[in-house]
């Protein structure tokens, strides 16, 4: 929403957090949170890991400030990069800090990705599902009742704002994380090609089991100001983290989204439906926080935005899609008054670790026509 002005919410949001919070006093909330729960479990919280930027300074802060012992958790998506899974090396021996590594069905996750690219335009589905869903049934299992995740989203969106400790909680998933479809929704439009245990990872855990172990599943952004970039600066200095090359972002925001070879693939699509993508949103922080002018921003924007990722070929290969059919799909979802031209579009540039990418078994192309097909036909198309 813009006000009178031409001033988003979401820019008020960090005008709030610069000059209405009283960061000492959410400290002070912090401390007491973690007592509660300090030393009386095998571990005393949860981070959900990718191994990201935002995950390694959550691990960090926390076991550096308060001496904690966390169990770090990570879903894993199928698409950790290279230099990723060496910060992580680095970071684990580094804190000396336990990780547990999950990975799903590959054969499951695919037909997730396809159909959750056929009905919302997005094939993340698999990936923030499981990411929210599966530390929270590892917290049931090892009786570990204090989570933290990483950035409050009122950093980047209003669905909550800074005024208040934002809980991740299911009413928070089921809001803006599972694109509303839930895992039995989604055993539903897979026809029962899945299993019901295969979905269970991406399932929010009953309320009456997270009551039982006492959860509390906050942000660490809610109790500290969040800042990325000095942030990142902590972790390289201390962790020897390091960022990397990133598909179509600029060379600056080395730090964004490393932990995914497929990011830009979901970015092209944002382009095609809405008309922008990452280096938009990133410039807009660098705006809020007076690292750039507009001036700035829109000529770094006009470099990067909007080209054919090479990650594409990697992702039709994985879904069984030919890139007409891709096309036509990320076209239905497009947002008026946006009007997308393929034929405009330019190649970008070649990740230098594309070729050491995992090629995984493709998704057989008669298994992608029948969810393609039958995403056609209830859509009349």
């Amino acid at each position: 929403m813009f006000d009178e002005q031409g001033v988003c919410n979401i820019c008020h949001q960090h005008e709030y957090k610069q000059t209405e919070i009283d960061w000492d006093a959410r400290k002070k909330e912090l401390d007491k949170l973690i007592e509660e729960y300090r030393g009386k479990y095998d571990y005393d919280c949860i981070i959900p890991f990718s191994g990201g930027k935002d995950s390694a300074f959550t691990a960090h802060y926390l076991m550096k400030e308060y001496g904690l012992k966390p169990l770090l958790v990570r879903f894993h998506h199928g698409f950790l990069r290279p230099q990723l899974y060496e910060n992580t090396r680095k970071l684990i021996r580094k804190l000396g800090v336990d990780l547990l590594d999950f990975t799903a069905n590959w054969q499951a996750v695919q037909k997730f990705m396809l159909q959750s690219f056929l009905e919302k335009g997005d094939f993340c589905w698999h990936c923030h599902s499981g990411i929210f869903a599966y530390p929270m049934w590892v917290a049931i299992r090892y009786n570990v009742p204090l989570i933290f995740w990483g950035e409050a989203s009122a950093e980047y969106t209003s669905y909550y704002q800074y005024d208040e400790i934002e809980e991740v909680d299911e009413k928070r998933f089921h809001r803006f994380t599972d694109l509303g479809i839930t895992a039995q929704d989604m055993f539903v439009r897979l026809d029962g090609s899945v299993s019901e245990r295969d979905l269970k990872p991406f399932t929010y855990p009953p309320i009456k089991e997270l009551r039982k172990i006492g959860c509390r599943s906050v942000c660490l952004g809610s109790f500290i100001p969040w800042d990325v970039k000095n942030q990142v600066k902590i972790i390289q200095d201390e962790l020897g983290w390091q960022g990397d090359e990133v598909e179509n972002v600029p060379p600056e925001n080395n730090y964004e989204k490393i932990e995914c070879y497929l990011q830009c693939v979901r970015d092209y699509i944002k382009y095609i439906k809405r008309g922008y993508t990452r280096p938009s949103h990133l410039m807009s922080l660098d705006i809020r926080n007076r690292r750039a002018t507009r001036s700035e921003a829109m000529n770094i924007v006009d470099q990067y935005e909007g080209k054919r990722p090479h990650s594409l070929d990697v992702f039709l290969s994985y879904v069984g899609l030919t890139e007409e059919e891709f096309l036509d799909v990320a076209l239905s979802h497009a947002v008026s008054p946006h009007q997308h031209d393929p034929k405009k579009m330019v190649p970008g540039k070649k990740p230098h670790d594309y070729d050491q990418w995992p090629r995984y078994e493709p998704m057989p192309r008669e298994q992608a026509l029948v969810q393609l097909r039958r995403w056609q036909q209830r859509h009349n198309r």
